[in-house]
C-alpha cells in the first residue's frame, strides 16, 4: 500500500469537502483528555491556525503514549477529515494512526500562556513555533515574494552585487572589515602599519552597506534594475530601529529623474502593504489584536491616501514653528531624526511623507547638485510609526561634479575611476533609493522592534545562534 502524501494543514482547513483518508504532520500545540478520547491542537507552519486531531482509545493501540504527549511534539497523523463540532473551525480530523515521531520534555520553553518577545528572542531557535512568530516569517516570506513581484511586473532585472566591497558607499565609515590576516602577527610595512596588500584580495575589504554603486553600473546597461539582499553596518547602534545586518532593496533607473524615483518609491510601499493586506489577513488580524490595535486602519490610510511632497527646507519650517520640545533641536542643516520624522506623519500631515532637496553637506557624494548649489536630489519617505523607510536620490550623473563632490568628501576619484567611467561613456540622468526590508515589515506588522522581524538578528555584542 503507497503511503499518502502529507496535506499542509493550511489546505486541510480550506477543504470543499470532507477526506476519507488524509495525513498531516506537525508539532503539538495542546493536548487534553475526556474519558475515552484526547484532542490535540497540532501545527505545522503553514498557517496560523491548528488543526484539532481527535485520537479515540478504541482506534488507537497506542492510545496511552499518545496521552503522554506534551507540548513541542511532533507527531505523523492519518485519518478521516470530517466538519467540525466545536466553535471556530470548519473541520477536524478523526485519527486512524498517530506515529509520535519526536517526543518533547516539561522543559520546552513555549508552554500554553503568553510569552514576552524579549524572552523569545533568548530562545530564538524555537520562536518560529509561537503564534506570534510564525506569523512574522510567513509575512516575512510573502512580502519577499511581492518585492520580486512588483519589479518583475514592470521589467526590472534582478542583480545580484557584491557583499564583499572595497568602497564605502555611504561615506560614514562603519564598515565591517573582510580580512584573513593573522591578527596575532600582522604583515606591516616598513613604516609599521599593517601591508594590506598581502590581505586575501590584496587591499583592504568590507561588507557592503548597499548595492547601489554596483546596480548603477547596470542600469546604465539595462535601463531598470535591481537589488535584494544583505547589507551591513558597523554602527554601534542599540535603538530598536537599528540592527548590523539586515536587508536592502534598492532599484535604480536610467533616464529618470527625481520625480519619478518618488513615483516608484510611494508606488512600491503601497503595492507592498496592499499585497500583505490581501494575501496574509489571518496573520494581521493577529497582530491587530495583539501586538497594534490601530494597525489595520493605519495600513488601509496609506493606501487610500495620495503621499505628501514637502522639500526639505519647508519640513524644517514647519517643525521650528511647531511649538514642539525635540530631543534634538532641528535647524537648516541638521539630519530629520526620528522624532521629527514621525512628528511631520503622524501629527502634522497624518500621513506618509516624502520629504526631498535635502542640503549637499548632510547627503553622500553621489547625489546629484541642484542648481541652487546648497541641495541636492535626494528623497527620505517617511511613514507613521517608524520614520524614514526610504532614502534615495537623483545620481550625479556629470563628470566634472561628481569628481568636486568627492574631493569634498575627502575621497580620491582614482580609487573610483570604474564608477567614474559610468559618466564618461554614455552618461544619463539616473535615479534610485533602498528600502529596507525589515523596517518595511515593521510597518506591515506594527511590532516595533528590529530584532523581532528578522530570524536571527545581528546587533552590538550579539550574535547568537
Amino acid at each position: 500500500m503507497t503511503q499518502l502524501s502529507p496535506t499542509p494543514i493550511k489546505d486541510a482547513l480550506q477543504s470543499a469537502a470532507p477526506i476519507e483518508s488524509v495525513r498531516v504532520q506537525g508539532w503539538t500545540r495542546t493536548r487534553r483528555d475526556s474519558k475515552d478520547f484526547s484532542f490535540i491542537e497540532l501545527n505545522d507552519g503553514s498557517s496560523l491556525r491548528n488543526l484539532q486531531i481527535i485520537a479515540k482509545k478504541e482506534a488507537l493501540p497506542n492510545y496511552a503514549d499518545v496521552q503522554r504527549l506534551n507540548t513541542g511534539a511532533s507527531i505523523v497523523v492519518e485519518g478521516t477529515l470530517v466538519p467540525s463540532q466545536g466553535k471556530g473551525q470548519s473541520w477536524e480530523l478523526v485519527a486512524r494512526d498517530i506515529e509520535i515521531v519526536g517526543g518533547a520534555d516539561e522543559s520546552y520553553p513555549l508552554q500554553k500562556k503568553g510569552h514576552t518577545p524579549e524572552f523569545l528572542r533568548e530562545i530564538a531557535h524555537l520562536r518560529p513555533r509561537s503564534n506570534l512568530f510564525g506569523c512574522v516569517f510567513r509575512v516575512r516570506s510573502r512580502l519577499a515574494f511581492a518585492v520580486h513581484q512588483f519589479f518583475q511586473d514592470r521589467g526590472f532585472v534582478y542583480v545580484h552585487t557584491p557583499i564583499i566591497t572595497g568602497s564605502d558607499c555611504e561615506g560614514a565609515g562603519e564598515l565591517f572589515r573582510v580580512s584573513t590576516i593573522d591578527v596575532k602577527n600582522p604583515p606591516r610595512k616598513n613604516g609599521g602599519e599593517i601591508d594590506y596588500a598581502q590581505d586575501f584580495f590584496a587591499r583592504q575589504t568590507y561588507l557592503t552597506v548597499s548595492g547601489q554603486l554596483e546596480a548603477e553600473a547596470f542600469a546604465c546597461a539595462l535601463s531598470k534594475v535591481y537589488t535584494f539582499g544583505p547589507t551591513f553596518r558597523a554602527e554601534n547602534s542599540n535603538t530598536s530601529r537599528h540592527a548590523s545586518e539586515f536587508w536592502m532593496i534598492e532599484p535604480e533607473m536610467a533616464f529618470c529623474d527625481l520625480t519619478g524615483n518618488m513615483d516608484l518609491a510611494e508606488k512600491l510601499v503601497k503595492y507592498l502593504i496592499a499585497d500583505a493586506r490581501k494575501q496574509c489577513p489571518d496573520e494581521l488580524e493577529l497582530f491587530a489584536k495583539f501586538v497594534d490595535k490601530e494597525l489595520l486602519a493605519r495600513l488601509d490610510f496609506v493606501i487610500e491616501r495620495p503621499f505628501q511632497r514637502i522639500p526639505y527646507t519647508e519640513a524644517v519650517e514647519l517643525l521650528k514653528k511647531s511649538g514642539e520640545k525635540f530631543e534634538f533641536p532641528i535647524d537648516y542643516g541638521s539630519n530629520l531624526q526620528s522624532e521629527h520624522e514621525r512628528w511631520l506623519t503622524e501629527k502634522h500631515f497624518k500621513c506618509p511623507v516624502t520629504v526631498f532637496n535635502f542640503p549637499k553637506e548632510i547627503k553622500p557624494f553621489y547625489m546629484r547638485s541642484n542648481d541652487d548649489g546648497r541641495t541636492v536630489a535626494a528623497i527620505d519617505l517617511l511613514v507613521p510609526g517608524i520614520g524614514e523607510i526610504v532614502g534615495g536620490s537623483q545620481r550625479e550623473e556629470r563628470l566634472e561634479l561628481l569628481e568636486d563632490n568627492m574631493r569634498r568628501h575627502n575621497m580620491d576619484p582614482a580609487d573610483y575611476k570604474w564608477y567614474l567611467d559610468l559618466r564618461r561613456y554614455g552618461t544619463v540622468p539616473h535615479s534610485g533609493f533602498g528600502l529596507g526590508f525589515e523596517r518595511m515589515l515593521m510597518f506591515i506588522t506594527g511590532i516595533s522592534n528590529i530584532r523581532d522581524v528578522i530570524p536571527f538578528a545581528r546587533t552590538p555584542g550579539s550574535a547568537e545562534f
